[in-house]
């Protein structure tokens, strides 16, 4: 049953949100119930302040971010167009001041959103009931302030928001293996806490489980009955989550903990799609403006905004832009054919530029896409030369000699690599705990695994001061030096740094 909403919506405003509705489900868009609110500047920027929750938890951070969007907006450098909620029912957000152009291709472009959150399977894991959990944290932390004191309980929020990055971002996709499992008895059995090959005659013994074999086996066993006893077991990237598990922490801070990370985990699957759920998105507003809701007299009002939402610029790439017309690519490929083998490898470009086997499963092959992609994956599958040279998609570096942004490299696997590692890892590094008791004195080390990025001394140094917070015990980080490792330490008064050979 549609939940009755008081929204603000003015009757001409509902007549062509039904409208575009039901246009967009004809596509073939499915989405759950979509609740649009009319706000004025002040209320859009409180809510996007907060990340789109009307009710969270209250910390500078959101203030600050008010106060930034609100001297935009009335400098007239920004304004918020559209803001919609991963929830269910879905909430999204009009500006009061738009006109009636901006408000239906708004909608539009929300319908697409929301269709991408309810079925790309990156959202799958994520709670669809966020607006009632926001609340409930908003609630519990207000709480704890209540007793604690404002101060006491920020400064704790704080530390744990400067740790919301290091979370497992396919953990909620990962299973266990069962417990208790048992190897084949029909292989191999285990004597003396060895694993042998069974064999059927003794005489082959020897031969099938040699005395170098047995030793092989021995010292796995004891690697693997330390392994046991160490914490974790295996490197751990969930932070977060080890800390709530292992930190020596009392019953608010373990919930403060809890919150942060669990929002964290919610907004994760948003910064893993942005390119593919803002391509999506624009590519229905675009196609239902111009195929059904725009009227002769909006034609120019909405071209205009819409070049401004996916133009682009040399210095940041813009995900609105290459979001819908790697969509339109995809489409226009599967519509003609261009795939498979004997596309593949026809080298001749006339024929190439000419094919055209008017297949048409084109807008059957984007969905599938938006289903089962993220935009690493995304980029990495259908990121062609064709479309890096048509779009004029070259690496960009700054050059301090002319104080700008220049071409780097035109080539299309040097431009391919660079944009896919700077979207891994949202080109953060990549940081896991690898010993809660390093040096059997209970303090916790972490690892940066080097893949490219290198760490800022200085963030991490302040990450270490902030874990000290939340573990109570000196913290270390390793990290990769050309052929040296480098540990940086925070023992709660002051940082050391000292190198190793690697392997030592």
């Amino acid at each position: 049953m549609p939940i009755m909403h008081d929204t603000g919506l003015t009757p001409e405003l509902e007549s062509w949100r039904a409208r575009i509705e039901e246009w967009a489900r004809e596509y073939g868009l499915d989405f759950y119930q979509t609740i649009f609110e009319v706000l004025d500047w002040n209320q859009i920027n409180m809510v996007a302040a907060y990340g789109g929750f009307p009710n969270r938890y209250p910390h500078w951070r959101f203030g600050m971010e008010y106060e930034q969007l609100s001297k935009s907006y009335a400098y007239g450098l920004s304004k918020i167009y559209e803001m919609v909620i991963n929830n269910d029912p879905c909430y999204a957000y009009l500006l009061h001041a738009n006109n009636m152009v901006d408000q239906k291709m708004v909608m539009a472009h929300v319908f697409g959103h929301c269709d991408f959150f309810k079925n790309n399977i990156y959202f799958s894991p994520t709670p669809r009931n966020m607006m009632d959990q926001m609340a409930n944290h908003k609630t519990r932390v207000q709480r704890y302030i209540d007793k604690l004191g404002f101060d006491r309980v920020e400064s704790f929020v704080d530390t744990c928001l400067s740790i919301e990055n290091l979370i497992d971002y396919q953990r909620p996709f990962l299973k266990q293996n069962a417990a208790g499992a048992t190897p084949d008895s029909d292989r191999d059995e285990e004597v003396s806490g060895v694993h042998k090959i069974k064999v059927e005659k003794d005489y082959l013994e020897e031969y099938i489980n040699p005395e170098a074999y047995l030793e092989l086996q021995r010292a796995k066993k004891e690697e693997e009955q330390k392994n046991m006893a160490k914490i974790p077991r295996h490197p751990e990237r969930d932070v977060m989550g080890f800390l709530l598990d292992h930190a020596p922490l009392s019953r608010w801070e373990y919930d403060i903990l809890y919150i942060v990370r669990k929002e964290a985990y919610y907004f994760a699957p948003q910064a893993q799609t942005k390119i593919m759920n803002e391509g999506w998105a624009s590519y229905w507003h675009s196609t239902i403006m111009t195929k059904k809701a725009l009227e002769d007299s909006e034609v120019i009002d909405f071209a205009d905004h819409h070049s401004g939402t996916v133009a682009m610029s040399p210095q940041r790439l813009n995900p609105y832009k290459i979001g819908i017309e790697l969509f339109r690519h995809i489409e226009d490929r599967w519509n003609k054919g261009r795939f498979g083998k004997d596309y593949d490898e026809c080298d001749d470009m006339v024929v190439r530029k000419k094919w055209d086997k008017g297949l048409g499963l084109g807008r059957e092959k984007i969905f599938e896409v938006r289903k089962i992609y993220n935009d690493i994956t995304f980029l990495d599958e259908f990121l062609t030369a064709d479309f890096c040279r048509e779009y004029k998609l070259f690496a960009y570096q700054f050059n301090p000699l002319t104080n700008r942004y220049e071409i780097s490299d035109r080539d299309f696997e040097i431009v391919k690599h660079r944009l896919l590692s700077s979207l891994t890892n949202f080109g953060q590094p990549v940081i896991e705990v690898i010993d809660a008791n390093d040096g059997n004195r209970g303090e916790l080390r972490l690892r940066h695994k080097h893949d490219g990025v290198d760490l800022d001394i200085q963030y991490a140094r302040e990450t270490l001061r902030n874990l000290f917070a939340i573990w109570k015990r000196p913290v270390l980080i390793e990290t990769r030096l050309n052929n040296n490792i480098k540990i940086h330490r925070f023992d709660g008064q002051e940082h050391k740094t000292h190198e190793s050979k690697e392997g030592a």
